[in-house]
């Protein structure tokens, strides 16, 4: 199957993947990661790529140091992630090659033991950065588990139900169930395809939508409660308080912004979760267009995409609340 692309970009990707596939040639062990508190396309992204690598020959150690979230839990081939806080103790070699996807450096998996090895960087984020050895970033990609695909599709390998299973996941995750604007006619190519291969769109959804612990959802109405708009911009937050209260967790957050820019006349949305014991707040920000929150996050050291980014700052509440809203109201400008 082929996806239409610029010309230009096809030449471009085609020798991107080539060097990612001569390194797949080159060596016969890799370790597999992401970025902490990894979403739907990081694992998803994550397992399908591991697939690959096992039908090229491979030995492949995935590796993360946060938890896979529960409506995650049912992906093919999950049973294979470890949790570890160093590769170095699932892999110590240092001549293993470590590939990362989703990430614009090492700190953004939270794991040790990456410094010295050979890198492999996938990744789709306008904030992305070319830090490893081989580095392939499209930020025009709608989820790392397309270009994994496109990688798939060049290594000639077969595209399995598991694979396709963990790929669309990876896509409807990451394009906000294909709302966001890098959705095109070239995704809904793609999924199809997956679709043909064993992915089964419907029982995907229940899982990543309809599988909810009691705890989100209290965890959504004390969100909404608090929630404040002032003209197009709309924030809330939620403390480690109000999580410890009704036994939350972090992935209970997960989502919880989309309820905010579902709002008629809002442009930017952000949702402020403090982190327990730290004094500081882990944002999540999004954008219906009319402004750039990649450009706002990477003003506070984080990133994403020009509709959906996250940074961290210091609290207290208030304090992090002005500087988030100040900054979004300068990209109104």
């Amino acid at each position: 199957m082929t996806l239409a692309t610029h010309p230009l970009e096809v030449r471009q990707h085609e020798a991107e993947i080539a060097a990612v596939l001569a390194v797949f040639r080159s060596h016969s062990r890799f370790l597999l990661t992401s970025h902490a508190r990894p979403d739907g396309d990081a694992i998803g992204s994550t397992l399908a790529l591991a697939e690959v690598l096992d039908q090229l020959g491979c030995h492949t150690d995935i590796v993360f140091a946060d938890p896979i979230p529960h409506i995650y839990r049912t992906l093919p081939g999950v049973h294979r992630v470890r949790l570890a806080p160093s590769v170095s103790d699932v892999d110590p070699n240092l001549s293993t090659p470590a590939i990362l996807l989703e990430c614009d450096g090492i700190a953004r998996t939270s794991l040790l033991g990456l410094e010295g090895r050979p890198l492999i960087n996938i990744d789709h984020h306008a904030s992305g950065r070319p830090f490893a050895s081989i580095n392939w970033i499209d930020e025009h990609a709608c989820a790392v588990a397309a270009m994994v695909y496109r990688i798939a599709i060049a290594a000639g390998v077969e595209i399995t139900p598991s694979m396709a299973t963990c790929l669309y996941t990876g896509i409807l995750s990451d394009t906000g169930a294909f709302t966001y604007p890098s959705t095109s006619a070239e995704t809904f190519a793609l999924v199809h395809h997956l679709a043909d291969s064993g992915a089964n769109p419907s029982q995907i959804a229940r899982d990543i939508y309809f599988s909810n612990p009691v705890t989100k959802i209290q965890l959504l109405g004390i969100a909404l409660s608090n929630l404040q708009c002032d003209g197009i911009l709309a924030w809330t937050w939620v403390t480690s308080e109000d999580m410890a209260r009704i036994g939350a967790i972090a992935e209970d957050c997960e989502g919880v912004v989309n309820y905010l820019i579902s709002i008629a006349g809002v442009e930017s949305a952000v949702f402020l979760r403090e982190v327990s014991d730290a004094s500081q707040f882990r944002l999540s920000i999004r954008s219906k267009g009319k402004i750039d929150v990649a450009q706002v996050a990477e003003h506070f050291g984080g990133g994403g995409h020009r509709s959906a980014s996250g940074c961290t700052l210091d609290g207290p509440l208030g304090i992090a609340t002005e500087r988030i809203l100040a900054q979004l109201r300068i990209g109104l400008c």
